[in-house]
């Protein structure tokens, strides 16, 4: 399952100051900012980005079970990374297990097409959860 994306971007600047909302050296705010207003275009948010430790979460609307995306920086700017999720093709919730893929898979359609066409994304490369080395 497709559920982590690197690419570069020189759109999404770094604001100055603001790894003070995050830790010193972690970026992405523009990059949330943007996801976050594209996805509510598109009936999947509210626009609301939340500043966290490891960088930027964007809520994204789901009946079934929570649903978002990460972004921050990766490596430097202008690598960057987002991540979906849940990033697993099952969760547990109230004691049933959810099927994740068809919604996760759509979202990820979705960030590749939005990155793409008006993020300015280049060196596009998906990693699935695995990958990232959690567990």
């Amino acid at each position: 399952m497709r559920t982590h994306l690197e690419f570069s971007s020189p759109a999404f600047d770094p604001m100055p100051g603001e790894d003070e909302e995050t830790n010193p050296g972690i970026f992405g705010k523009r990059l949330a900012e943007f996801l976050a207003t594209q996805f509510a275009q598109r009936g999947r948010g509210d626009g609301a980005v939340i500043a966290e430790d490891w960088g930027w979460m964007v809520p994204l609307e789901n009946e079934a079970f929570p649903l978002w995306l990460g972004s921050s920086s990766h490596e430097a700017p202008p690598d960057w990374l987002v991540f979906i999720e849940p990033s697993k093709p099952m969760i547990r919730r109230l004691f049933r297990k959810i099927d994740t893929t068809q919604v996760v898979e759509a979202v990820a359609e979705e960030l590749e097409a939005i990155l793409s066409q008006a993020g300015g994304a280049t060196r596009l490369r998906w990693w699935n959860d695995l990958d990232s080395g959690r567990n």
